[in-house]
């Protein structure tokens, strides 16, 4: 019997190379990700695209029983989470084959699977 999991597809980009692209880099980007969906759209369990980095804010617990919250990506790196999948597959090995397809010209992608609730 298959035991069939699911996995969170992160995709990692480097916002400085988007934002010195062509705007036809953006939209081929995006006529690329609907072609993965239409190509895997039984895998898929949802996703989307995330707002740029500058949006976030991060929280931290600040060991006395409070937090700490600032402006910003939890760790200052040069590739930031861009986006994700969720995909069902029968195991880690049909899950990369899925996220090798995913899209990420700026990037990559990191493969997790989702041990509790999804």
């Amino acid at each position: 019997m298959t035991s069939v999991g699911k996995y969170l597809v992160m995709i990692y980009d480097d916002e400085a190379k988007w934002d010195a692209a062509d705007p036809s880099v953006m939209e081929q980007n995006h006529k690329n990700h609907q072609a993965f969906a239409d190509a895997n759209g039984p895998a898929l369990r949802g996703g989307g695209q995330l707002d740029g980095s500058t949006t976030a804010t991060s929280i931290r617990s600040d060991g006395g029983g409070g937090f700490v919250i600032t402006d910003g990506t939890f760790a200052e790196t040069k590739e930031v989470m861009g986006g994700y999948y969720i995909i069902e597959a029968a195991d880690l090995d049909e899950a990369l084959a899925i996220a090798k397809q995913v899209p990420s010209p700026m990037g990559g992608v990191e493969v997790r699977p989702i041990i509790n609730g999804g």
